[in-house]
């Protein structure tokens, strides 16, 4: 098995990009299992006739989903490209696994009305926030103090997926409960800098930059763990974000409690989100901006959406 020190540099390499923790996690899972899959074999003694086979092991006997197969191909990408100086890998005979053209799964109004009705507490605050904004539940769960503007009502959602910050509405019904959430976080933030805890996770190079900042309130969590715990990273004990394991529950439990019988995930307000702005009339580059899509084609899948539903293309037989 190859020594610790190709991983430690996989690493090195992934916190230099400031790549997710848990890409962090998924790239290096992968990384062991094209190893183990090759019998221990270093990397640097297999090329892109080794990568095409573990794929297409993966996409045949496997049976993996096509974005599995295109997180393990990125994931080898990255190792060859940019920790190994392999600069491409001519992966002629990779077989794709299929991805299919599925049209996600949207509430209406009335389902959403009736989750919220079984849903209380910051369960009801973090869904509401998701369903009015559009934002996924790991942005929701990682906004800071400082990124809430209610003077000029929007929120401000820093390295969001593809790490490109952007600004979404703050919806009017969540302002009350969303204060007082914020004054929560605000005594327990003052709690812990009595206790010597206050110190927070900053973005990559700020602590370095601006020693001080990290005991400022703004980079407080609203949305605050009940505990202490250490960064995996860093090393620094800190108060992180609640775990989104929470709010699943919650929302699945709330489901469940309705006569719903869609598949319903946290994904799925996000997805109503886009298809209900469409209904209000919003053009689809302002839904593209609020999303946070790169491209305009992924947003595009809610037009199928409505057009499945008929209330979006008119037949011109109907105006007859």
């Amino acid at each position: 098995m190859p020594s610790s020190k190709l991983l430690t540099q996989v690493r090195q390499e992934i916190r230099r990009r400031n790549y997710s923790f848990k890409t962090e996690q998924a790239y290096i899972s992968w990384i062991l299992r094209y190893i183990r899959f090759h019998n221990t074999t270093h990397p640097n003694e297999m090329g892109a006739a080794e990568v095409e086979d573990f794929l297409n092991d993966l996409a045949n006997n496997e049976n993996v989903a096509a974005s599995t197969q295109n997180q393990a191909l990125s994931a080898l990408v990255f190792l060859y490209k940019q920790v190994l100086d392999v600069p491409t890998l001519k992966l002629d005979g990779l077989q794709r696994a299929r991805k299919p053209q599925k049209v996600p799964v949207v509430l209406s109004q009335d389902e959403v009305r009736q989750i919220f009705y079984h849903c209380t507490g910051l369960p009801h605050l973090i869904l509401s926030l998701m369903f009015g904004t559009g934002m996924r539940i790991s942005e929701v769960l990682r906004l800071r103090i400082k990124d809430i503007d209610f003077e000029h009502f929007y929120i401000l959602v820093r390295s969001g997926k593809g790490l490109k910050d952007r600004r979404v509405m703050l919806p009017n019904s969540c302002i009350p409960d969303l204060k007082e959430q914020i004054k929560r976080a605000t005594k327990q933030h003052y709690r812990d800098l009595k206790k010597g805890q206050g110190e927070k996770l900053l973005p990559k190079a700020l602590h370095r930059k601006h020693p001080g900042e990290a005991k400022h309130l703004g980079w407080m969590y609203i949305f605050f763990s009940d505990r202490i715990s250490i960064d995996p990273r860093s090393g620094l004990k800190h108060r992180h974000h609640i775990s989104d394991r929470y709010i699943q529950k919650a929302l699945k439990q709330a489901v469940s409690n309705t006569n719903i019988v869609k598949k319903v995930s946290s994904h799925t307000l996000r997805h109503s989100f886009a298809t209900q702005m469409l209904q209000f009339g919003y053009d689809i580059r302002t839904v593209q901006e609020l999303l946070g899509h790169t491209n305009v084609k992924t947003t595009m899948i809610y037009t199928h959406v409505l057009n499945e539903k008929g209330n979006f293309l008119k037949s011109p037989v109907d105006a007859i």
